[in-house]
């Protein structure tokens, strides 16, 4: 751990707004457990629809916080999803910070 998160001006921690939205959040917290995982297999661990996943991995990947691999198996497009360093970084951040303002 790097140290206490950085605080905002009313004494809480700062928290990554990207990672914090709901959605985001589980796919960040499932890509933390796992090595990698494939659009269909984030699909059904978070429930939400093909463009809505969609658009939060654009955002995730934008950020630089995962990287996408586009590949085929047999003749089939698959897109593989894994954490980057800066993305495992940001969800461990995250993740202290939240435990410091639910300890505060």
């Amino acid at each position: 751990m790097a140290g206490a998160p950085a605080v905002d001006g009313k004494g809480l921690p700062e928290i990554d707004r990207l990672i914090h939205e709901p959605s985001r959040l589980s796919i960040m917290a499932n890509l933390y457990v796992i090595d990698s995982a494939d659009f269909v297999f984030l699909l059904n661990r978070t429930d939400m629809t093909n463009g809505n996943l969609s658009s939060h991995m654009s955002r995730l990947t934008g950020a630089g916080y995962v990287e996408e691999r586009k590949e085929f198996v047999g003749r089939k497009p698959r897109t593989m999803y894994k954490l980057t360093d800066a993305g495992r970084k940001a969800f461990e951040g995250y993740r202290e910070a939240m435990l410091t303002a639910l300890e505060g």
